[in-house]
């Protein structure tokens, strides 16, 4: 039986919100070095980009769910939508690295209220009995935005403009805004309750101080100094809100959800694996233009090819999951996964395209798994009540390893070139950064060695317990 069209439209305009957050996030990773080139700055620089947008996303999330219920989740949403817009704006116009850096955290805040707020706009308007067909719209841009992104940002900058990749989400978000404005009810809570200011002040502080110092590290935009005092006194703000949050009811971010043994594995487990494959869109088309010489069209379809092998994976996982369990699944994947991100540092001038494309098509099957395997764990053993404060804790902690991923990443490439001495980036500048990240997912090993065996049991075997 087919979804009324009320219940069609709303799921299909927070989907096509989120496909265009999506595409955005992807195409930028392509254009690095003919964007850094056109600011006049070194491409590893550029990393600062993609930091600033997953501070903006991290940041914001905890704080969502309050302000929607607060303000109406419509408004929300299409205002949502609207800062989305005015980032890409500014970064469409941008002249300099910290004008392009102050746009994509802009367009940070525009994303992390878009897909939470979506997520609430359906759960609230879409009727129970249609509600998994609803939800299932939402995998679409997941799914689709890594394989359309790089090769569309790749064509863009190799025969256009840069530039144009910021202008496309303008009539995309005016369109969502005005369909939202016509399909979309305003429902807001009467008592939504206190916000946890100082908690909010102190964590979203913390991190953003601790990412934007590590990013500055070795670059030319401030002193060595300077960046270390703002890690200093984002590590001191991380700190304070541990103590903080331990003495309050109702903290932001409810960090004693970590006690339970399977979403401390999901969460911190999942953590040092998502810093790992969080550097790869960022190092591997940098790889492929800087070091092998490619265009950024040829990087991008190449890119996209790790889209293919997640897409490949998924209908596979829940049967993996059930045949050996989420233990042995994180572990064994987590090697897997940590070697094929080493192996895309041995590509050399005159590798074939085609062997490459095939290595990065691999290199999507694991980490999909482990995804999968990582966002299904982390519910195991959360109660009902916190799942909804298991989801801001998870979700923002997620977000900064994947922006610590591009950090770490560009802080060892940055190294490495300096050590070698070479007046430009060339191939071997590579292969110690993908060995150090891919030690990231190796490294989740242990932490998901801690989890008991059958850990998950009842929902990687629907309720069959171990076998």
């Amino acid at each position: 039986m087919p979804l009324a069209l009320g219940t069609f439209i709303v799921p299909l305009i927070v989907a096509c919100a989120m496909f265009m957050e999506n595409v955005d996030a992807t195409v930028l990773v392509t254009s690095l070095p003919a964007l850094a080139h056109d600011l006049g700055h070194d491409p590893i620089t550029l990393k600062l980009a993609i930091t600033a947008y997953v501070i903006g996303l991290g940041v914001f999330i905890p704080i969502c769910g309050w302000v929607a219920d607060r303000f109406g989740s419509r408004t929300v949403f299409r205002t949502a939508i609207g800062i989305f817009i005015v980032g890409s704006l500014i970064s469409a116009v941008s002249t300099s690295l910290g004008m392009f850096v102050v746009a994509r955290f802009v367009q940070g805040i525009g994303g992390a209220m878009m897909v939470p707020v979506g997520r609430i706009i359906i759960f609230r308007s879409v009727p129970k009995s249609d509600f998994i067909r609803a939800v299932n719209y939402l995998t679409v841009p997941a799914l689709l935005g890594p394989v359309v992104g790089p090769p569309l940002g790749g064509f863009i900058t190799t025969y256009l403009h840069w530039r144009l990749i910021f202008v496309i989400n303008v009539p995309i978000g005016i369109f969502g805004i005005w369909l939202a404005n016509r399909h979309i009810a305003n429902v807001r809570e009467a008592h939504p309750g206190r916000l946890d200011w100082a908690g909010f002040v102190l964590s979203a502080g913390g991190a953003s101080l601790f990412m934007l110092g590590l990013s500055l590290v070795g670059g030319e935009l401030v002193s060595g100094t300077a960046s270390t005092l703002m890690c200093v006194a984002g590590v001191l703000l991380l700190l304070a809100y541990w103590f903080y949050a331990q003495r309050v009811e109702l903290p932001v971010l409810d960090l004693r959800l970590l006690r339970i043994p399977s979403f401390h594995a999901s969460v911190v487990g999942g953590s040092l694996f998502r810093i790992g494959l969080g550097a790869v869109p960022f190092l591997l088309p940098l790889a492929l233009q800087e070091g092998l010489g490619m265009t950024a069209f040829a990087a991008g379809a190449i890119t996209c090819a790790s889209a293919f092998g997640s897409i490949f994976m998924k209908p596979f996982a829940s049967g993996v999951l059930a045949r050996f369990g989420f233990r042995q699944v994180l572990m064994i994947n987590a090697a897997i996964s940590g070697l094929v991100i080493a192996v895309y540092g041995v590509f050399v001038p005159g590798t074939p395209h085609w062997l490459i494309w095939c290595v990065v098509l691999v290199g999507g099957v694991f980490p999909s798994l482990q995804f999968t395997s990582l966002n299904s764990l982390a519910y195991a053993d959360i109660p009902s009540r916190d799942v909804g404060r298991a989801t801001s804790v998870a979700s923002v902690i997620q977000q900064i390893s994947l922006g610590l991923g591009v950090t770490l990443a560009g802080l060892v490439l940055q190294i490495s070139h300096d050590l070698q001495g070479h007046a430009a980036i060339v191939w071997t500048d590579f292969w110690p950064a993908f060995l150090f990240v891919g030690l990231f997912s190796v490294a989740s090993i242990p932490v998901t060695a801690r989890l008991p065996h059958g850990s998950g049991d009842e929902i990687a075997r629907g309720g069959r317990g171990s076998t």
